[in-house]
């Protein structure tokens, strides 16, 4: 058989069902880099209304009731091809995909909706057969789809069961952890015990750490300018006071996360009243769409007053409504810019609530609760913000720009700290100001930059 018509051949084919094949193709249609972008069409969503969802149930899959499906390949392009999509998907929607780093319309934001919500349909029908078929009561999820938050949070409020456990290292990576666990318990037979604590994943905290000292030899190096301050309690009131004053800080401390998720020890954190944050920190720090909303960290015994929430979240999985008694009426003029579906900056930068700087368009939130298990001297950070200022509540994004993974060095944190419109990092003990580095490390901010793709 010639090439021509195995391609053929492939292109007829409907493939057994790979949500996050789906998911991924429509990432790349609306012109994210597939891998990253999936997060950026969850935040695109809530921008758009799902008027395509029927068109994708309808033509580009063959969905049963209990949630396993078909894609129909003769709209798709990976199996063959160098893209995700082709023409015939193009000719269904009415446009082309969109060119990465150009304008977002209506029309893409439409198709994120859909997306989103053609894919929550299908974890809904594949939820209720799993739990009518076996009777269970808990789920636990996995791969990379079980990372969109917005499906988890509305499949835990649907109460179909009454607990789920999300792996936090959901994606490819956490394969690893799953071979481990398989060698462990079926290959060489060994005993499993129930965890004592509430889980055995510790925070999924399972990377390199580096102590003070070594961190301080490293900075030196790199003619860092620091503050060694020996009291914690000194330490974190300092910081404390640094984010009430609007200042944007470098998070670095204990053993780097294992997943996507930075959860508190390479995070960047900021004030959530703030209602320049989200744009300062997308636009100066990340380098990233405005319209991408962040996470607030919250302190679990407070969670419940600003989240429609009833149990902790730890590894920043469920989205959540912001309650009522915290969002704020919009005004008329207001309503007149979200009503202009051109205008993308304006809508983001209107304050929803009292915590707006992490307070989605549709008043939804990333949430992730902090612990004192689990989380050590981060909780105890937040637990003397909260005694300074009343509000239990923070921004955490990774500690990264847009192309970059996230530090895992003290040495990784000071160049990303350099390059960025970050006011403050600290790295265990150490404290450093941005005004008080060297001009001549400043001035290596283009160099550092250049050197990450800016998709």
């Amino acid at each position: 058989m010639g090439r021509g018509n195995q391609i053929e051949l492939l292109s007829e084919l409907h493939f057994p069902h790979s949500l996050g094949l789906l998911y991924s193709a429509f990432t790349y249609y609306c012109g994210f880099k597939v891998n990253s972008g999936e997060y950026k069409l969850m935040g695109l969503a809530p921008y758009g209304q799902p008027k395509y969802t029927d068109l994708i149930l309808n033509n580009l899959v063959h969905l049963r009731t209990d949630g396993s499906f078909r894609m129909d390949m003769r709209y798709f392009n990976y199996c063959q091809g160098l893209t995700m999509t082709n023409s015939r998907l193009a000719d269904l929607l009415g446009r082309p995909a969109r060119s990465p780093e150009t304008p977002i319309d209506q029309f893409y934001m439409d198709v994120a909706a859909s997306i989103q919500e053609a894919t929550e349909e299908i974890v809904m029908r594949m939820a209720r057969h799993v739990r009518e078929a076996t009777g269970m009561k808990y789920l636990c999820l996995a791969g990379g789809v079980a990372l969109n938050c917005v499906a988890n949070g509305k499949l835990l409020r649907e109460g179909i069961f009454e607990d789920i456990w999300i792996q936090p290292a959901a994606g490819d990576a956490g394969s690893a952890l799953g071979a481990a666990l398989f060698v462990w318990y079926q290959l060489l037979r060994n005993p499993r015990e129930r965890a004592v604590q509430e889980d055995s994943q510790t925070g999924s905290l399972l990377g390199p750490s580096f102590t003070t000292g070594e961190a301080e030899r490293r900075l030196i190096a790199l003619d860092a300018k620091y503050e060694r301050i020996k009291e914690e309690s000194e330490l974190l009131s300092r910081v404390a006071d640094l984010i009430d004053q609007g200042k944007v800080v470098g998070w670095y401390h204990g053993r780097m996360e294992f997943g996507p998720r930075a959860l508190g020890n390479r995070s960047i954190i900021g004030d959530a009243r703030n209602t320049e944050m989200q744009a300062k920190m997308n636009l100066k720090i990340k380098f990233r769409e405005s319209f991408r909303p962040f996470a607030p960290v919250v302190l679990h015994d407070h969670a419940s007053e600003f989240f429609n929430i009833d149990r902790k979240s730890p590894y920043m999985l469920l989205v959540a409504p912001v309650q009522d008694s915290i969002r704020r009426e919009l005004t008329e003029d207001e309503q007149k810019i979200m009503n202009n579906a051109e205008d993308l900056r304006k809508r983001v930068n209107i304050p929803r609530s009292t915590i707006p700087a992490v307070t989605h368009l549709d008043y939804s939130a990333r949430v992730q609760t902090i612990d004192p298990e689990r989380h050590g001297r981060f909780h105890r950070l937040m637990t003397a913000f909260y005694e300074k200022t009343g509000m239990p509540v923070l921004v955490n994004t990774s500690f990264n720009i847009r192309g970059e993974p996230i530090v895992c060095t003290p040495e990784d944190a000071y160049r990303c700290f350099v390059a960025t419109d970050m006011d403050v990092l600290v790295v265990e003990d150490l404290l450093m100001l941005k005004d008080d580095q060297p001009p001549t490390n400043l001035k290596a901010r283009e160099e550092y930059l250049a050197s990450f793709e800016l998709d």
